[in-house]
């Protein structure tokens, strides 16, 4: 038997050490929400099926799947085609910014703005080391306006689907596709219009990861032009490889011509072999780009398929018998089925022709291989390590047309509502691997499963929460502190979940205060669904500390940021965005 004011004081104590880890930033907030759940269940406080209903939620299951489907997008190279597109090449930073946040929004107002910030961030340092700007004047305002953007429909963000999955489970209609652009666009064009004026005032210049190390591994890499890259035809200052930062451009191989200086006007042709000098995450941009591959003559004789090849580094063991000889003399492709793209030594890179460097003990080559190399040679004394690179798989780019047909069908089908969004995605996930967008491997890769845990595990809090009557009390302390004045409550309910927000996930604060709201519009006999809007904006937009939203501390690192920009920059921004939502949700959604 459980005694209910126990458990009453059990999970109020248990709601308060959770937001104490949580915003203590010690452990990851999957394995505190993970703790949480395992003590509501062992206490037998919760049942099983009361802990895991979130493991069986639409909202979750709909989020997991839109990972996959922005894989889809990412792996054909749709979304860096469509980042150098619309980023281009300004010539001051306010162009620039503008022409990164408006895209940015809105993408993220029909893409999970998680996976729209971490593409962006990538392109955005790349685009600052080619452009001369600080990537920390970009990163911070494309977190907060992904934010924003991704309250402008129902699938932007995970907490709306979350919100829109406990709303329909608690017997409610739930929300469109598009329902909350009637707030969610009125506050990015104010978001906007701070970031772009005073924001760009109170932003500093930081040094973020990228330009605080220097010392890295560089590498020499032959490219070839091929007949459909999108580089033939431009000048080198145009195609954006002038006074790259951590990629050079040393030379250009024209037949039987040489160009060992390169003016910005010199002119990029079909079959031109480009030699670039650069740190290896470097490479891996320059395999991103439409019809630049790596040049034939490197890895003509491997037996294996392009799309089931890797980048590798390995460092020679002084064991190995590559020690001493050259890689010609070595036959490497035959020993390894593998094939050496580039040599660094002591950080640097070595000049000459790849084939007659003589291999030493330390080396490090990066390598082109079969996908199982890894699990095959880790052990072997030939090489003291072998790690493999991130994202190193192939870009798909002959398939980025069919992707974006089976993104477009996925959203008409949600728009007419022909199906559910989780249909839908479902329909798009089978539409990318069975067409060869999306290979099984990436799909599975792709899913942030820790994201994912953090929103089920909330549920099952959430749950407990209700169950035990601490919704109901707040409740009532809630309208006892806005005398039973619903414009109050409302005022109430958004403040705390704010404040919530900015100290846990954003996931948890809408999960924790949406039984809350709910109570309080049942007592006040009101509609419940300004209150349920007013939890899905507040509990996005976070702006007023890095662990508060994961976009926000996504770019914490890459952008060089301290805790206290995030204070100066976010406050203004939650002030005008609270004030704008606050007045226009009653009038849009009456009481």
């Amino acid at each position: 038997m459980h005694c209910p004011l126990v458990d009453l004081y059990l999970v109020s104590a248990l709601l308060l050490a959770t937001l104490t880890f949580l915003a203590s930033n010690r452990y990851p907030a999957h394995i505190v929400l993970m703790s949480a759940l395992s003590f509501l269940l062992v206490s037998g406080i919760l049942t099983p099926v009361e802990a895991l209903i979130g493991f069986s939620n639409a909202g979750m299951f709909t989020i997991a799947i839109l990972y996959v489907v922005v894989a889809g997008l990412r792996e054909t190279g749709t979304v860096a085609w469509l980042s150098r597109l619309l980023l281009g090449k300004p010539q001051n930073q306010s162009i620039a910014l503008i022409r990164l946040l408006i895209p940015a929004a809105a993408m993220s107002a029909f893409i999970n703005n998680s996976p729209v910030v971490a593409m962006f961030t990538t392109a955005v340092q790349n685009w600052c080391r080619r452009s001369g700007f600080k990537a920390s004047r970009f990163l911070l305002p494309l977190s907060y306006m992904s934010i924003l953007g991704g309250t402008c429909t129902l699938i932007g963000t995970s907490t709306n689907l979350v919100i829109d999955g406990l709303m329909r489970q608690a017997g409610f209609k739930g929300f469109s596709l598009f329902e909350l652009s009637a707030v969610g666009i009125p506050i990015s064009i104010v978001g906007c219009v701070y970031l772009l004026t005073i924001g760009q005032k109170i932003l500093p210049d930081r040094m973020g990861t990228t330009e605080q190390f220097q010392n890295v591994r560089e590498y020499l890499l032959e490219m070839t032009v091929e007949e459909n890259c999108e580089l033939a035809g431009q000048s080198i200052s145009d195609a954006g490889l002038r006074n790259l930062d951590s990629l050079f451009l040393v030379e250009i191989i024209r037949g039987k011509q040489l160009f060992p200086v390169i003016s910005p006007d010199t002119q990029i042709e079909v079959g031109d072999h480009l030699i670039f000098a650069g740190a290896v995450e470097s490479v891996l941009e320059l395999r991103r780009i439409k019809g630049l591959s790596i040049a034939s003559k490197q890895i003509f004789k491997l037996d294996d398929q392009q799309q089931e090849r890797r980048l590798f580094e390995a460092v020679v063991s002084a064991e190995s018998p590559l020690v001493g000889i050259t890689l010609r003399k070595s036959r490497f492709r035959h020993r390894y089925n593998a094939v050496v793209l580039s040599v660094a030594r002591n950080g640097q890179r070595i000049q000459g022709k790849l084939g007659n460097i003589c291999i030493q003990a330390g080396d490090t080559l990066l390598i082109e291989a079969a996908k199982g190399f890894l699990f095959k040679y880790r052990n072997n004394r030939d090489f003291l390590l072998i790690s493999r690179l991130e994202n190193s798989a192939p870009v798909r780019h002959t398939h980025a047309p069919r992707a974006i047909i089976i993104m477009v069908l996925m959203l008409t089908i949600t728009i007419t509502g022909m199906m559910t969004l989780l249909q839908a995605a479902l329909l798009a996930t089978g539409a990318l691997l069975l067409s060869g967008c999306l290979t099984f491997e990436n799909a599975k890769d792709d899913i942030n499963y820790s994201v994912l845990i953090v929103i089920a595990c909330a549920f099952g809090l959430g749950a407990a929460v209700q169950k035990v009557g601490l919704a109901t009390l707040l409740a009532n302390q809630a309208l006892s502190l806005s005398q039973n004045n619903p414009w109050f409550l409302l005022i109430f309910i958004y403040l705390t979940t704010t404040i919530l927000t900015e100290i846990i996930t954003n996931n948890a604060a809408a999960i924790i205060m949406l039984p809350i709201a709910l109570n309080g519009a049942e007592t006040l006999s009101v509609s419940p669904i300004p209150f349920a809007v007013a939890v899905m904006i507040s509990a996005s937009a976070s702006f007023i500390t890095p662990i508060g939203y994961q976009t926000n501390l996504m770019v914490y690192g890459p952008g060089g940021y301290q805790f206290s920009d995030y204070l100066k920059l976010g406050i203004p921004l939650s002030l005008l965005t609270a004030t704008v939502a606050l007045w226009l949700i009653p009038q849009i959604w009456g009481f």
